[in-house]
Formats: structure tokens, sequence, C-alpha cells
């Protein structure tokens, strides 16, 4: 009888014990599959970052390049514009009697 008795409850030992097993094995292929879900969203976001960054740098290029032409021209025109003052001035002063020029 105790024979009997053993074994019923080795049975049911095992059934609970691979019920255990069976959980064990369902949350680990959930925590694998949320894994495989992360990685792939993460795998996603550093490609937008990557193709984000080289938008910036192809603005912050052309941004620069616009920048130097501005200066550039800007620059060109300062010098046009001291170079005609300093012109009109060399006449002014020729014209001693006629125009006078005071610096204040």
């Amino acid at each position: 009888m105790q024979q009997d008795h053993l074994e019923i409850l080795l049975e049911e030992m095992n059934s609970k014990f691979t019920l255990v097993l069976e959980g064990h094995a369902a949350l680990h292929k959930e925590l694998m599959d949320t894994r495989q879900e992360f990685s792939e969203k993460f795998d996603l976001i550093n490609f937008k970052f990557d193709v984000l960054n080289n938008k910036i740098d192809t603005v912050e290029a052309r941004l620069n390049e616009k920048i130097d032409t501005v200066e550039k021209n800007l620059g060109q025109r300062i010098d046009a514009v001291a170079a005609d003052l300093s012109e009109h001035r060399a006449d002014t002063e020729t014209h001693h009697g006629l125009y006078r020029v005071k610096e204040g």
C-alpha cells in the first residue's frame, strides 16, 4: 500500500515539475521573442539616426558653402565701396577750393 501511495505522489510531483518546466519554457520563449523585437526596433532606430546624421552633415556642408560665398561676395562689395570712397576722397581733395571734407 505504501508503495502505491509513493508512486502516486511521485507521479503527481512529476506532473507538477513538467508543468513548471513547460511554464519556464513558455516564459523563456516570450523573453526571446521580446528580445528579438527590441533588437529589430533598435536596429531601425540606429538606421534612422544614421540617415538623420547624414542629412544634417549634408545641410551643414551646404550652409557652410553658402556662408563662405556670402562672406566672399560681401568682402568684395565692401572692398569696392572702400575703393570708391577712397577715389572720391582723393578727387574731393584735388578740388581743394571747391569742396571741403571735414572729419568729425
